[in-house]
């Protein structure tokens, strides 16, 4: 109902509704904007992620990822990232018991905007990012992992400087293969999520997301593995006129394992999930 009254309201807003200060680009925690810089810009990113509780015993995770972004051409953004992940899991069903701190993976994100709010009725970018990954993200097992997000993002201010809303759509195909036991697997999650943000103050924006995922066998979808419902508040500070500061927690709020009947799915996915997101341009 909400996201059908956000719509209609975008609808009756002339196609010029929009605030030229309004960047989209980091905003959000766990999604993205359509905006992708200036041409020239150069900045440095900071991404903490921490994932928590699955079904019984501890399970505590966090990724430090460190990124470089760089605008080279109009509405087009390279991003190089490097990551590090701490775990600490006892007592999982499972799962191994482990206390590591490990170098995780290395990615390259892509992201080209399509269409600009400034010139059309919504703002529309697409994003690639590959990675590869030396340790699983859930189990922390030593894996050879690779792995390909595609994104469309869609955002269109509601109310002009005052309320935006964002529409992600994503397919992750993934290649795992443990060197251990020379075991393969590949797996694919499917997700949408809808994010809205408020301008409180000049400086800071406060909402939230919503986030709906489906978990497959097989990269083409094969076998239904689980899903899950994650909403929680999100809030943008602008620290300076080069850096910022995002904060965003979300929970589990619905999911379903396949042949369970539980009210969660703990197996695929985690009951909190929170990041912490630093940026600044030089």
């Amino acid at each position: 109902m909400l996201c059908a009254a956000i719509a209609g309201i975008a609808a009756l807003l002339p196609p010029g509704a929009h605030a030229e200060d309004f960047d989209t680009e980091h905003i959000f925690g766990f999604m993205i904007g359509s905006d992708v810089g200036n041409v020239g810009e150069r900045e440095f990113q900071s991404q903490t992620t921490g994932r928590f509780a699955k079904d019984g015993g501890r399970y505590r995770t966090l990724n430090q990822e460190m990124e470089l972004e760089l605008v080279p051409a109009p509405n087009f953004r390279v991003e190089l990232g490097t990551s590090f992940s701490a775990y600490d899991i006892n007592r999982v069903p499972g799962l191994d018991d482990r206390r590591q701190l490990s170098w995780q993976s290395v990615s390259v994100d892509f992201r080209y905007r399509f269409l600009n709010r400034e010139a059309a009725p919504f703002g529309m970018t697409v994003a690639l990012e590959t990675r590869a990954d030396r340790v699983d993200e859930t189990t922390a097992a030593a894996v050879r992992s690779y792995g390909t997000e595609l994104t469309v993002a869609f955002d269109r201010e509601v109310i002009p400087n005052f309320v935006i809303a964002a529409l992600n759509l994503s397919y992750e195909p993934e290649w795992t293969r443990t060197p251990r036991t020379g075991a393969a697997d590949q797996d694919a999650t499917i997700g949408a999520a809808f994010g809205l943000m408020a301008r409180v103050k000049p400086d800071i924006l406060i909402g939230g997301e919503a986030r709906y995922f489906r978990k497959y066998e097989g990269i083409g979808l094969d076998e239904l593995s689980g899903q899950a419902l994650f909403i929680g508040p999100t809030a943008y500070f602008q620290l300076s006129e080069r850096s910022r500061l995002t904060a965003t927690w979300s929970v589990q709020a619905w999911g379903q394992r396949a042949g369970s009947n539980a009210a969660l799915d703990l197996v695929n996915f985690e009951r909190h999930q929170a990041r912490l997101v630093y940026g600044l341009n030089f």
